[in-house]
């Protein structure tokens, strides 16, 4: 399965699906199965301490992993997380993160990977997720029309 997006091409998308997120994320690499993008932190996205926020590192790895699913699935605005889990191993510092998402498993109905966050200053990744996505079925004229006969045959 090839690349479904050139970097341009996925700002653009991002755009038009999520305009509430503007321009917070910026793809600097995409490959089959593999996205790298860079966000900036903000004064909001810091709690007391100085440190980088649980739900901004969140953020940031369900954003990218969405991204790195997209670029192999195309335009499949409505898959979903499914399940993400973080582990927090460094104190990221306010500034710049990058996150390097992998799609591990691609199937018809689910993708699965992980994210490592690493944040400019910081040796080393900072966090880690593993992210499970589901993937809208397409919408093609037989699949419905199949699933209209069994849902018939179903109720006979």
């Amino acid at each position: 399965m090839g690349l479904q997006f050139t970097i341009p091409e996925m700002h653009a998308y991002m755009a038009e699906v999520f305009p509430e997120l503007g321009t917070r994320f910026e793809v600097l690499e995409i490959a089959p199965y593999r996205l790298v993008a860079a966000m900036t932190t903000l004064p909001g996205d810091l709690r007391p301490g100085g440190t980088v926020s649980g739900p901004t590192l969140f953020a940031l790895a369900d954003c990218v992993y969405y991204m790195a699913t997209l670029a192999m699935v195309g335009r499949k605005a409505l898959a979903v997380t499914t399940s993400c889990s973080i582990d927090f191993m460094r104190k990221p510092e306010p500034g710049r993160l990058i996150a390097e998402a992998r799609v591990l498993k691609l199937g018809r109905v689910l993708s699965v990977g992980d994210v490592l966050m690493f944040s400019e200053g910081v040796e080393g990744a900072v966090a880690r997720a593993s992210l499970t996505y589901s993937i809208p079925p397409s919408a093609s004229p037989s699949a419905s029309s199949s699933s209209s006969a069994s849902q018939k045959s179903a109720r006979s």
